[in-house]
């Protein structure tokens, strides 16, 4: 497998989508005897659902509060498109040249607050196959865990409506949505809390994230899940996925 990328088209490439794991899944799924109905285990930003919509249109909103002094800044931030969203707004700013410190401080600003809010979660689309991907494991049998780095003071409300909205299996019996207490709670430490307690649903079988960090954790906390890992977008500098891990760019070609 390819090292761990940033952004949908960082170096180095990914390798080609290889439906494998998702397929091996549903087998499992399939063929899971017990102790308790299987569990799988969703990541959403990133993995079920791609969230570079939501920053295109903050930075659109961004781009629109400017005063005609900055026509010229808002000009350019017109020409941003879904592909040069990156994991860090910087990053994406620098592909259309805007790099002063200053401005790049007044919009990450603006993303930063409001990037976290349930308003702004309408923009996100599903990824490729997600929603019948997610409705394929259900109907074998298994519980549905949406296990989220959203917090659910700001982002409880737009999280289930979206789930709800695009037509996941949600309100359900075996279907739950799992939020960190607070926004500035660390995704990592709150998955490690998390993991070990899912045992209580069932038994594990699988785990899909977009973090790599998170992945090894499961590897760790999860043994003898599948832990599956999204190739879309990452905190920079990840740690290396370690043995085990296999990935997948979407949620297609499994059927």
């Amino acid at each position: 497998m390819s090292a761990p990328r940033t952004s949908p088209d960082t170096e180095p490439p990914s390798l080609p989508h290889d439906p494998a794991p998702l397929t091996r899944v549903l087998e499992r799924v399939r063929a899971h005897i017990g102790p308790g109905a299987p569990v799988v285990v969703f990541d959403l930003d990133a993995t079920l659902f791609d969230n570079r919509p939501r920053t295109l249109a903050i930075v659109r909103e961004f781009a629109a509060t400017l005063p005609a002094s900055e026509h010229a800044l808002a000009s350019t931030l017109a020409t941003l498109q879904l592909e040069h969203m990156r994991y860090l707004v910087a990053d994406a700013l620098e592909l259309v040249g805007v790099t002063d410190p200053k401005v790049v401080k007044r919009v990450s600003s603006f993303w930063w607050a409001r990037f976290f809010k349930d308003r702004y979660i309408k923009h996100d689309v599903p990824s490729p196959g997600a929603v019948a991907y997610a409705h394929a494991c259900y109907d074998a049998g298994a519980n549905l865990v949406y296990l989220t780095g959203r917090d659910l003071p700001g982002m409880l409300t737009g999280t289930v409506k979206k789930l709800r909205d695009e037509g996941f299996p949600y309100a359900v019996a075996g279907t739950q949505v799992i939020l960190k207490p607070t926004v500035k709670m660390g995704d990592d430490e709150f998955k490690r809390g998390v993991l070990p307690t899912l045992a209580r649903l069932g038994t594990p079988v699988a785990f899909f994230d977009n973090e790599p960090v998170n992945c090894n954790s499961a590897v760790e906390l999860l043994p003898g899940a599948e832990v599956v890992w999204l190739d879309t977008q990452c905190v920079p500098n990840p740690p290396p996925l370690v043995p085990g891990v296999r990935g997948v760019r979407h949620f297609e070609g499994w059927t």
